[in-house]
This record gives structure tokens, C-alpha cells and sequence, in this order.
């Protein structure tokens, strides 16, 4: 067909439904929106997508994330050791390298059903709230599990027990189209196994949480506060709303913007929790291992701490890996003017899931990071928390996150999961072996946007996916 008939055909593909009146129409592609990261983006799109410094980096500035680098791709070892620098792993851990989790800096996925470990799936812990936690939860966000803490380790140092064995399994759920098209999603059921310190409480709260990807981090907490508040609560049923978590150096409440429920405000705190919980090493922002009164064996092991008390995780190695995790860049968008993917941008936004991924932020000047400032970006969401259902809940709460809540994850690189992470399992657990699998469970505040999904029709479908795996 022609290239003007099959733009015109398209287009009225797109427009067949009802859905958001007031959603913008999409002709070609808006200026500079290939470019999601601003002047940081890369163009790249091979396994390596993920994993490049901002294209704006000067020479010298690319040497800090060179090194960065090696230390969020290298694996620590258990104390003591003749590696000093990078000693200390444990005693209970869920990987001994960062880069296990986040592969090639992109997305996780469940274990398999043979897996002997959950690397890159790890499983949040916690009892519900009890006013005479308040202090506690204020300051974490949750009561732990009184004797597992609030994250289960599935590894351990000799001489030490792991915590448990995860496994997952699933149940088919059916979902039907209106031209009749079937899709099976499936619900998963947490299992844990093998406690290795008896039973946990009666009411403990489990959330299996994949590791997201890596790219764009940088940007997203440069961000402005009163432009992410400004979406909040929008109406239509949009309710979004912020988190509101506890900054560890600031000692004060501020604005959550990082991990599944936005239960951390900043990369520094995120990376240092990351240290402490998947690998148990210390810093000097959480100078103790991450082990619960009950469990003395971990509270005895050796550590990898220096003759004066310093940490396993130097300050010097924790700023070097902010600077990685802050830079790692946005790779630039495919096809953006293609007939189809303009098609499936304006259904995209007819069916209203622009009100939660929002499209475009600009920057702060006052960013962390000079490349980073005043850069027009493109992350797909509004890092603000939505009621997605029962269908998602995890019943869990984290500091202002209910059970229902998640953040709305940036969809800026998800076309490339495939090709990056060798999957595609999406949502905070991998559930969805596709992104319309993910579409199809989304809930809450986005059923409306769910039921316009479940009118199209195959054509609308491929291109709605087409949009999606351009981002």
C-alpha cells in the first residue's frame, strides 16, 4: 500500500474508538521526541542498550563511570579475603553482584521452576502496622518480620542458614477480547520453603519484586518536585499520589521516588539499601549487616569492616557507583514516525494511559549532575503511586503505599527488554510474558484505560504494541 493511503488507513484505525475525547490526535512524530533522555540519550539498540554513560559525559567524567561500573559488575566476596575492596558479602544475601540482579542493567524475571535461587527476583517481608510501631514505621516505611526482617535472603555465607527457598507458581487466568480473541494471563502464587530460622509470623505480607532497569535514574531524580506533584490527584479517576519515605541523611520525610512503591528518595539511599539487603554490606549510612536479633549465627560471622571500623562499602565506592547509576543513559526511540507506531500513540493516549505514564518532564537546573539539568525527557510516568486493583495488590504497605499501590514504572527502554535482558516478563513480578500481558493486568485506576484495551481489535492491538515496544 501506498505510504499516504496506509497513514490515512492507520490513523482511522487508531481514531475507530471512543475512549478520551480530549485526547491529543498524532500525525507525526513531536520534535525531539525520539530523544527520551534529552541530550544524554544514545543511540543504541543492540544487548549493550542499557548500559552506556550519557552521551553528554565529557572524557574525564566517563572515567568515574568506567569505574562505577566495575564495581556495580564485580563480585564481592565473603570476609576476610586477601580482596579487601571488596570484601565483606553477607552473611545473608540474595546476590554477590549488582549487575546479577539487574542484568546488563535492564530487568529481572522470576526464578524458573528448576532455579536453585531467586537471583534478580527478591521477596519484601513485613506485618501489618501496630500504632506502637510508629516510630519504626515512620523511619522504614513497615514492621519487619519479627525474625526474617523485611527482606528474605535466600543465600548465606558458610556457617550461616539462608533464610528460605522461593519458588513461584501460576494459575491461568483467562481474558477475552471483544472480537473474541483469548489471552491467558497467569497469577502467581509465592512459595516459600526451607525457613531456616522456624516459623514467621501468622500475618506476615509478602511481595516478590523483579530488579527494574538501570537507564535513566539519573534523570528521573532530577526531576523537580512540584512538577511530580502536579500531577497528583488529576481527576477522571486518576488518583495518584506521592509517597512519603523516610531520608535516612536528611533525617526528615520527603518525597519517595525510587523502587516499586517509590519507597526511596534518592539514588544514594537506594543504592545503599540495595547494598545492605541483596548483598549484606555495610556503609557508613547502614553500618551494621542485615541480620535480626533471632538469628546469632549471622549476627557472629565475620565481616569485612577495616581495622578502624570502616565499612565494606567505602564512601569513596558508594559516590562512584551513584555516578554510574546516575548516568547509565536512555537509549533513543525506533520508528517514531511510523505509520503504525503513530497509530498506536494515538490509542495509547485514547484509552488514557498517558494520564498515569506521563510523557515528557523537564529537568531541574539544579541537578545533581551538570548533564543531567535542564534536559526535556521522556520517561512515560509520573512517579506517583496508583490503587491498581486487586488483581496486583500485594497488601502490603510501605510508608504511604497501600497494599493496592505501585508507582507507575517509566516505560523509556521497554521495547529493548527482549533484546537486553533475554526476556520479556513485565510488572513487579513478572507476571506478564508480554507487554500486552501487562496491559491486560492492569486494575484500580486503570480498569477504564483496561476495558477501551479490551475493545480493540487485532489490528489496533498490533499497533498499540508497535507504539509501546518504540519507547
Amino acid at each position: 500500500m501506498p505510504l499516504l493511503p496506509l497513514r490515512l488507513s492507520l490513523l482511522l484505525l487508531a481514531l475507530g474508538l471512543g475512549g478520551c475525547d480530549d485526547a491529543p490526535r498524532f500525525t507525526k512524530p513531536e520534535p525531539g521526541e525520539a530523544r527520551s533522555g534529552g541530550d544524554a540519550t544514545v543511540r543504541k539498540s543492540d544487548r549493550n542498550a542499557f548500559s552506556m554513560p550519557s552521551a553528554n559525559l565529557s572524557p574525564s567524567r566517563r572515567l568515574d563511570f568506567s569505574v562505577g561500573n566495575s564495581f556495580f559488575r564485580s563480585p564481592w566476596v565473603i570476609a576476610p579475603s586477601t580482596t579487601t575492596a571488596r570484601d565483606g558479602l553477607g552473611p545473608l544475601f540474595n546476590t554477590n553482584a549488582c549487575q546479577n540482579c539487574h542484568i546488563k542493567d535492564g530487568r529481572g524475571h522470576p526464578p524458573a521452576p528448576d532455579a536453585i535461587n531467586s537471583v534478580s527476583m527478591l521477596v519484601r517481608l513485613s506485618i501489618p502496622d501496630q500504632p506502637a510501631y510508629a516510630r519504626l514505621i515512620e523511619q522504614t516505611g513497615i514492621v519487619p518480620e519479627p525474625v526474617y526482617g523485611g527482606q528474605l535472603q535466600d543465600m548465606a555465607v558458610p556457617g550461616v542458614a539462608p533464610e528460605g527457598k522461593v519458588r513461584v507458581d501460576y494459575q491461568p487466568v483467562l481474558v477475552q477480547f471483544k472480537d473474541g480473541t483469548e489471552v491467558e494471563l497467569r497469577k502467581p502464587t509465592l512459595q516459600i520453603t526451607q525457613p531456616g530460622y522456624g516459623p514467621m509470623h501468622p500475618d506476615t505480607r509478602f511481595s516478590a519484586r523483579i530488579a527494574p532497569p538501570m537507564i535513566g535514574l539519573g534523570l528521573l531524580e532530577a526531576i523537580p518536585e512540584e512538577a511530580i506533584l502536579a500531577n497528583a490527584n488529576k481527576g477522571k479517576g486518576i488518583a495518584g499520589h506521592p509517597n512519603r519515605v523516610w531520608d535516612d541523611v536528611q533525617q526528615k520525610t520527603v518525597l519517595g521516588r525510587f523502587g516499586w512503591k517509590a519507597g526511596q528518595p534518592n539514588l544514594n539511599q537506594q543504592n545503599v539499601h540495595a547494598f545492605s539487603g541483596d548483598m549484606g554490606l555495610t556503609t557508613s549510612l547502614r553500618p551494621f549487616d542485615d541480620c535480626t536479633a533471632a538469628q546469632t549465627d549471622c549476627l557472629q560471622a565475620p565481616n569485612g569492616n577495616g581495622p578502624d571500623g570502616e565499612p565494606e562499602v567505602s564512601d569513596n565506592i558508594l559516590r562512584l557507583v551513584e555516578f554510574y547509576t546516575r548516568n547509565l543513559a536512555v537509549p533513543a526511540r525506533r520508528n517514531v514516525g511510523s505509520p503504525q507506531v503513530l497509530a498506536g500513540k494515538n490509542l495509547f493516549y485514547q484509552a488514557g494511559c498517558a494520564s498515569c505514564h506521563t510523557p515528557t518532564f523537564t529537568t531541574s537546573p539544579n541537578a545533581a549532575e551538570p548533564e543531567l539539568a535542564n534536559q526535556v525527557i521522556h520517561p512515560y510516568s509520573d512517579l506517583l503511586l496508583h490503587d491498581m486493583g486487586d488483581g496486583l495488590a500485594d497488601n502490603r504497605t510501605e510508608f504511604a503505599a497501600s497494599g493496592r499501590d505501585w508507582r507507575t514504572p517509566p516505560l523509556w527502554g521497554i521495547g529493548l527488554t527482549q533484546t537486553v535482558s533475554g526476556h520479556t516478563q513485565f510488572l513487579h513480578d513478572g507476571r506478564a510474558r508480554n507487554l500486552l500481558e501487562a496491559v491486560l493486568w492492569h486494575g484500580g485506576e486503570a480498569e477504564p484505560a483496561r476495558q477501551q484495551v479490551l475493545q480493540f481489535n487485532a489490528g489496533q492491538r498490533a499497533a498499540l504494541l508497535a507504539f509501546l515496544n518504540s519507547l
